[in-house]
């Protein structure tokens, strides 16, 4: 028997010591595995940084480009903007401050300002109650939403707003 534990220890401490060489084997080519995609992993991070960086250039410089040959904004758009500023300004500072750049638009505060609240299929039009410009604008800040969009407007030969038609959406 005696025998028997001899040759099993020296066969089981064989084995071990396999078992073990494969573990530190097995493990240490993980370990390199892991460096190596650490070591590769920040050029491509540099590589992808500079990729987005010149994107965001070419961006900047096609919206530059854009911006230097789109027509100007027409009348009807700046007003639009207007109104959608007036209405989500974050404080009532702001509001006034958008409502005093839209007046400019304006030939007068008092420019009339006539909102279509039924059209009828023969061309039939129901306006509510007319008002001013100043008094809409003013209307835009207090119920912070804008539910009208520009339908018509006059000019004068100044370009500025004689008379505003809005519409329900």
């Amino acid at each position: 028997m005696l025998q028997h534990v001899n040759r099993w220890m020296k066969t089981g401490t064989l084995n071990g010591l396999l078992v073990l060489l494969i573990v530190l084997g097995a493990s240490s080519c993980k370990s390199k595995k892991k460096m190596r995609e650490v070591s590769n992993k920040e050029p491509m991070e540099k590589v992808e940084k500079d990729i987005s960086h010149d994107n965001a250039n070419k961006e900047m410089e096609n919206d530059a480009n854009k911006a230097k040959t789109a027509p100007p904004a027409t009348l009807s758009t700046k007003l639009s903007g207007y109104f959608a500023a007036i209405s989500s300004a974050p404080t009532v500072a702001s509001a006034n401050s958008s409502i005093n750049e839209a007046l400019m638009l304006f030939a007068s505060p008092g420019v009339p300002v006539f909102i279509i609240i039924y059209e009828s299929s023969s061309g039939e039009v129901d306006y509510d109650e007319p008002t001013t410009a100043e008094k809409y604008l003013n209307y835009l800040k207090d119920q912070k939403k804008n539910l009208n969009n520009i339908r018509d407007m006059k000019t004068n030969a100044s370009g500025k707003i004689t008379e505003l038609e809005l519409i329900k959406r």
